[in-house]
């Protein structure tokens, strides 16, 4: 009986020999499941929302123009598109399924800290970046920068704090006409939170023409006039640029945050 046992034992040690060799075969090296081999990691995400009742793809707005020049320049690494700014909860849970690479519908830590999104908006558009950015905040995923161009706040909504998970964030704002953009943006934790800057914008000497627009934009003309400002795009456009990769030809951006914070002080400050 006692040498039946030793008989037993030894083949459970065997056994479990056998299985401890064998692990590497179905766990991967180290003993770790491989889940993530093989997925891709997810692209840059860039999202702009219109202002007022635009619609996404009404071409007279400088932010269709451009998502579209993005696109074509980084076809395979960026995601670049612009929407209606009431579609921002929309825009979360796209953001939440290009995060999900292992389509499981959970978002796991190693799925939400590579992600790149940048988050740009203009008058209720601007209200929509921050308010996307909060809930993405609740769900601890990082946002790389937000942009507001005379943001206006929509009922019950505060476009005026900026969250924790947004690394860096700026405010163009005006003061004349009958609608004003947001003044102040301030972070909601400074350690966590940029803030660039937020910008004066002046057309008193310097006005600028809105190709296109219809005539009833006259009544909120230097509202508008944010819009379509080239200096604004092109440092928007810097600053986006700067954070999305690198493709064959590519200089390295030559806008720091710091660097477009300077020039727009030039700019834009009377």
């Amino acid at each position: 009986m006692v040498r039946l046992r030793l008989v037993h034992a030894n083949g459970l040690v065997v056994l479990l020999l056998a299985l401890l060799i064998c692990q590497p075969i179905y766990a991967g090296g180290g003993g770790s499941v491989v889940q993530s081999q093989g997925v891709p990691a997810p692209p840059t995400l860039v999202f702009g929302f219109l202002g007022g009742f635009v619609h996404h793809d009404d071409g007279r707005h400088p932010a269709v123009d451009f998502v579209r020049r993005l696109r074509e320049d980084h076809p395979k690494d960026v995601e670049a598109a612009v929407f209606e700014n009431r579609r921002y909860r929309e825009v979360y849970k796209l953001i939440r399924q290009r995060l999900d690479t292992n389509h499981d519908g959970i978002l796991s830590d190693a799925e939400k800290q590579p992600a790149r999104i940048l988050l740009f908006g203009n008058s209720w558009g601007g209200s929509a970046v921050v308010s996307l950015a909060r809930r993405l905040n609740q769900d601890g995923i990082p946002v790389v920068l937000t942009v507001q161009v005379d943001s206006v706040a929509k009922p019950g909504h505060d476009d005026s704090l900026i969250p924790p998970n947004v690394q860096q964030a700026v405010n163009y704002y005006q003061t004349r006409g009958l609608i004003r953009g947001r003044r102040k943006i301030v972070a909601a934790d400074p350690s966590r939170t940029k803030i660039l800057g937020n910008f004066l914008l002046s057309y008193d000497k310097n006005p600028v023409k809105c190709e296109g627009f219809p005539w009833y934009d006259n009544v909120m003309r230097t509202h508008i006039e944010t819009e379509c400002d080239p200096k604004v795009w092109s440092e928007i456009e810097s600053l986006v640029r700067r954070e999305l990769p690198q493709t064959a030809g590519d200089s390295p951006a030559s806008t720091s945050p710091v660097n477009a914070e300077a020039s727009t002080k030039a700019t834009h400050r009377h």
